[in-house]
């Protein structure tokens, strides 16, 4: 059975991009299959991925990238959440400049900004075109995400480098095998493996909270 779900933002994720090697490399990893990457409707959207969390082992681990990361938000408050372990969150979009480009973005702004009732870790870039990192940081603190600060990394795609990515399991394995939490007192202790950087970078931010 599954036991991560990868969440592609918008246009998802072709071939070459992390979150497509991932899928190639992990036979317990599946993602969520939307009818239309490039009209993003949230109420589509959300049914996608609750369906694929329903389809998956109790406590999987979601592993979002750009509009995935807001996508992932909207399940605070949801029933399905109860069945997250924690959530990766990399290289979440500015849904306000977004929006401007691709109007149907806008209900996800307003339904991921609550607190996440299980552990995550925000994944962020200094110089990533479509967040700037203060932006990044409001994000973590709204969502009681964990900060990794992944330095000067643009997108985190394919146009940034980004291929085979074996610090994003790295991450991934700090929140696999918890259960959704309840309570605030809770916290996800950072993983101290071969992340690089990882302990010069990273900040709780306070994860996760009922």
């Amino acid at each position: 059975m599954t036991e991560t779900v990868i969440v592609p933002g918008l246009n998802g994720s072709p071939a070459g991009h992390w979150q497509h090697h991932w899928l190639q490399g992990d036979p317990l990893a599946g993602t969520v299959e939307q009818e239309d990457w490039a009209e993003p409707v949230l109420a589509d959207w959300l049914h996608a991925l609750e369906a694929a969390i329903m389809a998956s082992r109790p406590g999987v681990i979601l592993v979002a990238h750009s509009l995935g990361c807001a996508l992932v938000a909207s399940l605070a408050g949801r029933p399905a959440a109860s069945h997250v372990g924690g959530a990766l969150l990399v290289a979440p979009a500015d849904l306000g400049a977004l929006t401007r480009s691709v109007p149907t973005v806008a209900p996800f702004a307003s339904a991921s900004r609550s607190r996440l009732p299980f552990a995550s870790i925000l994944v962020a870039s200094r110089n990533d075109p479509y967040m700037r990192f203060d932006g990044a940081e409001r994000c973590a603190a709204t969502w009681g995400s964990a900060l990794y600060d992944l330095g000067d990394a643009g997108h985190v795609n394919i146009a940034s480098g980004f291929g085979p990515w074996p610090d994003a399991v790295t991450l991934a394995d700090g929140l696999r095998g918890r259960a959704a939490r309840s309570d605030r007192t809770r916290r996800l202790a950072i993983p101290r493996r071969s992340v690089s950087g990882f302990h010069e970078r990273a900040h709780d931010a306070g994860l996760g909270c009922g």
